[in-house]
């Protein structure tokens, strides 16, 4: 059995009417009731079962899931596993008279390869260093991959990736 009581606490109701002032424009025509039985609220949404962040908390870098590559006169492999990636960091080349150089992020299956991103410089008589950003997303298929490649000694690649989806797209939390 429920018991019922009602409260006639002025106090109340006017903290309730500056809380949902869209209930009944600033007075409450009714009175407040409540009631000694304790009935539970569970929140079944996936934010209140903890499996789910928003977007930009989802998306976040932690010491556990980044992977570092720091590129520099040859080819390597960044990422070889199914998923969606973001792939970020900074491009650095030095130029002068012997040394022409450039980066670039190929994808590649063995047979085919695609280059995504690519920069190159040409030699000059006057030293020069070049720098850039990179930041994108690339989704890796099974038996694909994503290289980077400094051509030269000047020529460097250095930057981290993050998995953010697996390939069905269910989400990777940091």
């Amino acid at each position: 059995m429920t018991q019922q009581f009602r409260i006639e606490s002025t106090t109340l109701r006017d903290k309730i009417n500056s809380l949902l002032p869209s209930q009944a424009r600033g007075s409450i025509d009714v009175d407040l009731s409540g009631q000694t039985t304790i009935v539970p609220i569970v929140d079944l949404t996936e934010t209140a079962e903890g499996s789910s962040l928003r977007q930009d908390l989802q998306t976040s870098l932690s010491l556990g899931s980044v992977t570092s590559h720091s590129i520099i006169n040859t080819t390597s492999t960044i990422i070889n596993t199914p998923g969606y990636f973001r792939v970020f960091g900074g491009v650095s080349i030095l130029v002068n008279s012997s040394n022409a150089g450039g980066v670039r992020f190929t994808l590649t299956d063995g047979t085919t390869s695609k280059i995504i991103y690519e920069n190159k410089t040409i030699a000059s008589t006057a030293f020069a260093q070049y720098a850039e950003r990179y930041d994108f997303i690339v989704k890796i298929g099974a038996g694909e991959s994503l290289t980077g490649t400094g051509d030269t000694s000047g020529s460097r690649l250095i930057g981290c990736s993050r998995q953010l989806a697996t390939s069905d797209g269910t989400l990777v939390n940091p």
